[in-house]
């Protein structure tokens, strides 16, 4: 709990209440803050009205409270810059609410909803700004003329910053999900330099099956047809034709007795020796 020595402790409990309450449900328009050490000067941040001259602007203003609050009146004053009948050139308020109409029973929360009102509704009359008073009077166009520039070059509110960052997170994390998504549709066993071998097909049983069956290493002849057979089954040919296939099985049995021969040959030749 804060303390200050201007402020009874029942009103820095009173303010404290308040002021959460603020926090919590604030006004349209207005935004309050506080310094946790020090209660007894209120700022807030008031959005300028729509349809006013002071659209589109975001004015701060203090309320300092004396060591009489609630009993007597804060004092108002804006620390934006504001052509306003109602607002002196030092930024002081003037507004009955402050004044002779203060009663203790109002709280932070009206006296801030007053002033943004005052906002919308100037009261020329009682002007402490008396340029902004009499323009006000006697041509409105004017005074609304110089209002939008004192709004302009003093009030003007930020303009909001996108988060790109986090815009990018997003979407990198998304990439990596669709990335990781097609990957694994890629069983990395069949993919050679980017290429998905297909299947085994009835006619080219895979070569675990081979060795399970059999309880040893299937032979090299066995190898070869399995990876002939597996090209031409995934090159979508389908089954090689009749001559071709007759063609290949000759070329292996004159392989086959040309080895033979050699292997013979070379029993002969150790024989001699």
């Amino acid at each position: 709990m804060a303390t200050n020595e201007n402020l009874p402790p029942n009103v820095i409990k009173q303010l404290a209440r308040e002021l959460k309450n603020l926090d919590e449900i604030p006004p349209e328009g207005i935004k309050v803050g506080v310094n946790d050490d020090d209660f007894s000067t209120i700022y807030a941040d008031i959005e300028g009205p729509a349809g006013t001259p002071y659209e589109n602007g975001v004015f701060r203003m203090k309320l300092i409270l004396n060591r009489d609050f609630p009993h007597s009146p804060p004092k108002g004053y804006f620390l934006t810059k504001i052509f306003h009948p109602n607002i002196a050139t030092n930024g002081e308020i003037c507004v009955n609410t402050l004044k002779r109409d203060w009663n203790p029973s109002l709280g932070l929360r009206h006296v801030l909803i007053v002033v943004r009102c005052l906002l919308i509704e100037p009261f020329p009359e009682s002007a402490l700004n008396e340029q902004a008073g009499k323009m006000l009077l006697e041509n409105y166009e004017e005074y609304a003329r110089h209002a939008r520039l004192y709004t302009g070059i003093h009030a003007l509110k930020p303009k909001p910053k996108f988060k790109t960052g986090a815009i990018s997170e997003s979407t990198a994390a998304l990439n990596v999900d669709q990335t990781n998504t097609s990957v694994c549709s890629v069983d990395p066993k069949t993919a050679v330099s980017g290429a998905v071998v297909p299947p085994p097909t009835p006619l080219a049983p895979s070569l675990n099956t081979m060795k399970a069956a059999s309880g040893q290493e299937p032979p090299t002849a066995a190898l070869n047809s399995i990876v002939e057979m597996g090209v031409s089954s995934g090159s979508g040919g389908g089954a090689p034709p009749p001559a071709a296939a007759a063609h290949k099985k000759e070329g292996g049995l004159a392989k086959a007795q040309g080895d033979k021969k050699k292997i013979d040959a070379r029993k002969k030749s150790l024989k001699r020796l």
